[in-house]
């Protein structure tokens, strides 16, 4: 269950408030390092087997009661309790509780909050009292008796936790698992608090249940409503879930409600849990909350604005809304400002502020705010590029079961960005995020399997793993699953099947898959053929930058007699896209281009220009343009006629298997005193 509607600011898959926010410690010891070696040393000592997974026999060592916490004087031992034995330091511990909780609950003299503090004190100081601490840690957690303070509340939870208090495991399996400010979230210790919770049962939420069952205690029915919401030490009832936070909200009058039962009321409104699903009621309760003070309510209020929920989409209402919830230390708000920074949505784009905030988010354990600051450092957006550094946020928040941090840090692996290249381990966490469903995953663990990369070569499992990315909407996979039905990889052969998958990812924008389902549609693979609508994926792809679909486009433009001739317009629009594609390297692209510069098609006549064009290309590996090159120094055209660099690269051709530059080869070696020269040189004739 989410209190929050965290935003899953998606990142593309990794092949690519305050000024001077304090960025994470961790991230700053390595960026310090001047040299590699150190930060990989660094990086191999957090990348270690002992830190990847707890110990079964998870145990937090208990921490010294917290410094912040004022204490009395009063609260030290006398001399003549130093001499008391175990059984009576814990007879008093239990008498003061039992005194403390009274008054806390209002059992006997009615409710006394900062006396009941008092009390607890004594207990959880003086004598050490296990149950007095954590529920001194619920006071602080919820500012009864005392000013609310989550990280004293935290070291209080964790030393009853440690001696199997119940109510401090419940709380600390929440705490860890969505953190609040100053408390950090580490999600994989919290499965460890919830599996402890698990195993005791009932009885760990006992104190719970007798503070809201009997004494209709606010803060305790909320928290009691969030064990059934979640499953913690008992099973998910919505039902009972929804009575407990209804509960929390009518114990007070309604100006003194628990801010934490209004916003997670918005939450099962929003969700539908339990209740009919009502965003608009949810918007109105998270705005409750927020007025509140709440963070998580700000959050959520702010969320609704950028994503219309509710309420009108409104971008500069959701930033106010993000700053305020930020600036109180909420880390899901630093990590959706630090967003809107690097997109520039609702305010002017920023990456170096959008940095700031990912960091601040990041410091606090926020796995997306892990994800997204490694994925800047990797590519140095809005900081200096540092692919170690990001290899090393990324790790933070794979181990804490973030899938597209998993899937990142496995294509970090894979090609040896900020890691050393270990093909195995790339599949390792390939498969980690594809078993949480990440359809990058499942694509990119399925071309693993098809090629043989980290793992044996299986392409009937890549065509299972393209299917299921690709059923989630996933664009790259449906194109690989088109193209294993196309060539028979993995499945029977079916062009229709996969001119389907095809025409669903280009549909979704790949650019790849508009070029190619243009070259279906031209030459009718699995459906009938069709120039026009072949031109309009060729246009839609190129568009977008594909060099490949221009120089398709180009030609089909300047060569196809279906299309109805427009004064040589077309013509030019082919030298136009030509130029494109040749001035990015595409060698195709540039062959095409000096035949149209040769000939004066679509454009004067530039016999230079076509010999610089046909050379850029050959140097690449054309073997057209190499053919073509020799010809132009044979000819003299575009260049000084030179009979030895035209048989050189007549040679290379010929050596690829072109048959004309075999034949022309045999003309000009016939010459007697150019091949008296060559054989002087000790000329090897290509291979028939």
């Amino acid at each position: 269950m989410q209190f929050l509607r965290q935003l899953r600011h998606q990142r593309p898959e990794a092949t690519p408030l305050p000024n001077k926010a304090p960025i994470a410690s961790t991230f700053n010891s390595i960026l310090r390092r001047d040299s590699k070696e150190e930060k990989e040393a660094i990086l191999l000592e957090v990348l270690s087997p002992s830190w990847k997974e707890k110990d079964p026999s998870f145990r937090p060592e208990a921490p010294p009661l917290p410094s912040k916490i004022k204490r009395d004087s009063k609260d030290k031992r006398s001399s003549d309790e130093q001499s008391y034995t175990p059984q009576e330091i814990e007879h008093l511990a239990e008498k003061y509780f039992e005194y403390g909780q009274s008054l806390l609950l209002g059992a006997d003299e009615g409710v006394d909050e900062k006396r009941a503090v008092k009390y607890l004190k004594k207990a959880a100081f003086r004598y050490s009292g296990t149950n007095a601490q954590a529920v001194l840690g619920f006071c602080y957690e919820f500012g009864l008796g005392v000013n609310r303070d989550a990280k004293a509340a935290e070291k209080l939870y964790l030393c009853a936790a440690s001696k199997d208090n119940g109510l401090a495991q419940v709380r600390l399996a929440v705490l860890r698992r969505y953190g609040k400010p100053k408390v950090k979230i580490d999600r994989v210790e919290a499965e460890e608090w919830f599996k402890r919770c698990q195993a005791i049962g009932a009885p760990a939420v006992e104190w719970l249940r007798i503070a809201a069952d009997q004494f209709n205690h606010r803060e305790a029915s909320y928290c009691l409503g969030v064990c059934f919401h979640d499953g913690i030490a008992v099973d998910i009832d919505p039902e009972r879930a929804i009575h407990y936070y209804h509960q929390a909200l009518n114990a007070t009058a309604e100006e003194t409600a628990l801010p934490e039962a209004i916003n997670i009321l918005g939450y099962c409104f929003g969700s539908g849990f339990g209740v009919p699903k009502d965003e608009h009621r949810a918007f109105n309760l998270y705005l409750k909350a927020a007025y509140r003070g709440d963070s998580v309510g700000m959050f959520n209020v702010a969320h609704c604005y950028e994503e219309g929920i509710g309420i009108s989409r409104d971008l500069e209402e959701a930033v106010a809304w993000y700053c305020r919830s930020a600036e109180l230390g909420n880390c899901y708000a630093q990590n959706s400002l630090g967003y809107m920074f690097e997109e520039g949505l609702g305010l002017a784009q920023d990456e170096v502020r959008a940095v700031q905030f990912y960091s601040l988010a990041a410091e606090q354990g926020y796995p997306w705010a892990q994800c997204n600051l490694g994925f800047c450092l990797q590519n140095g957006i809005g900081v200096e590029k540092d692919e170690v550094a990001g290899a090393h946020w990324y790790h933070f928040a794979s181990v804490q079961g973030h899938s597209r941090s998993q899937h990142n840090l496995g294509h970090a692996y894979q090609y040896g960005v900020g890691v050393e290249k270990n093909e195995v381990k790339a599949v390792e966490w390939y498969k980690r995020s594809a078993s949480s469903n990440n359809a990058f995953a499942m694509h990119s663990l399925g071309y693993c399997y098809q090629y043989g990369i980290g793992i044996e070569a299986n392409p009937e499992e890549a065509a299972k793993l393209y299917h299921r990315s690709a059923k989630l909407g996933h664009n790259p996979a449906q194109l690989s699953l088109g193209c294993c039905y196309r060539n028979g990889v993995g499945v029977e052969k079916n062009e229709v099947e996969a001119f389907k998958w095809i025409r669903l990812s280009a549909q979704g924008g790949s650019d790849l898959a508009q070029n190619t389902l243009g070259h279906m549609y031209e030459d009718g693979i699995g459906t009938k053929k069709s120039i026009r609508k072949a031109i309009k994926w060729y246009k839609c792809s190129s568009d977008q930058g594909n060099v490949w679909a221009m120089t398709n486009l180009a030609i089909l433009l300047s060569e196809n007699t279906q299309l109805p001739k427009s004064e040589g317009e077309d013509e030019v629009e082919a030298v136009r896209l030509l130029t494109c594609a040749a001035e990015q390297g595409h060698a195709r692209a540039q062959v095409r281009l000096a035949n149209h510069l040769a000939n004066g098609k679509g454009c004067e006549v530039d016999l230079k220009g076509a010999f610089e064009w046909y050379k850029c290309a050959a140097t690449a590996g054309s073997v057209t343009a190499m053919s073509s090159l020799a010809e132009c120094y044979a000819h003299g055209s575009g260049c000084e006629m030179d009979l030895n660099c035209a048989i050189e690269w007549y040679q290379k051709a010929a050596a690829w298997g072109d048959q004309r530059s075999s034949e022309k080869l045999v003309e000009l070696l016939a010459n007697s005193a150019l091949a008296s020269e060559m054989f002087e040189s000790g000329y090897v004739p290509p291979a028939a």
